[in-house]
């Protein structure tokens, strides 16, 4: 199983990295990303800070990939901030979407979706064919999300990444131990946005991560 849209103490989560990778181990979890969420004032720090902390995850069975949720930037910083964390080690970079049910700024989800640093756009609302058709273009997937709130339009993501054939990703979001996900719950997620039993199984194996990041 994979993950890899996770928050701790770092930014607006209960647990420390250490923790959460535990947790996600027992889970069955194979692969996790921590992504924090970012600006320029943190996001070097967040990089250095998961890559600590991967030989202990190593320890527990744990892919530990270091990562940054680039969280509220203008859309015009979006793309430099992206480039920027990926130069300074981070491997995967998410884009906090443009949710229904926070003031993100108009334009996140095109910035996002045009940009060759970007891996993952999460929670990205009522988003757009126009910018469903980019973010296949650039290979950056859409989130289906478990978390409260953001996964009222999850229904009409998985239609749009359908639709514009680009990559899907079902993550949790995770901010405290309840988040995490066990293997039916991943899976009733995917089913309740839209998706048939065997396009879940496909979507939320390890396999479905090789063409978004390097594991």
């Amino acid at each position: 199983m994979y993950d890899l849209h996770t928050h701790t103490t770092m930014s607006d989560g209960e647990l420390l990295p250490t923790e959460l990778v535990r947790r996600a181990a027992v889970l069955g979890y194979s692969t996790v990303a921590i992504t924090d969420h970012a600006d320029a004032s943190n996001i070097y720090g967040l990089i250095k800070a998961v890559n600590a902390i991967k030989k202990s995850a190593n320890l527990f069975g744990v892919n530990l990939l270091a990562g940054v949720e680039i969280t509220h930037v203008p859309p015009e910083e979006i793309g430099e901030l992206a480039k920027e964390a990926k130069k300074n080690g981070a491997d995967i970079v998410i884009v906090h979407g443009e949710t229904v049910v926070e003031p993100v700024a108009p334009g996140t989800n095109l910035a996002a979706c045009t940009s060759d640093y970007v891996d993952i756009l999460a929670h990205p609302g009522l988003i757009s064919g126009e910018e469903a058709i980019e973010a296949r273009r650039h290979n950056v997937a859409l989130e289906i999300t478990s978390r409260g709130g953001h996964n009222r339009t999850n229904g009409h993501v998985l239609k749009s990444a359908m639709k514009s054939g680009c990559r899907i990703v079902v993550n949790s979001d995770t901010h405290g131990p309840s988040d995490l996900l066990t293997g039916n719950a991943r899976k009733m997620v995917a089913m309740g946005a839209g998706m048939t039993s065997d396009e879940a199984d496909n979507i939320l194996s390890d396999n479905n991560l090789d063409e978004i990041i390097e594991l």
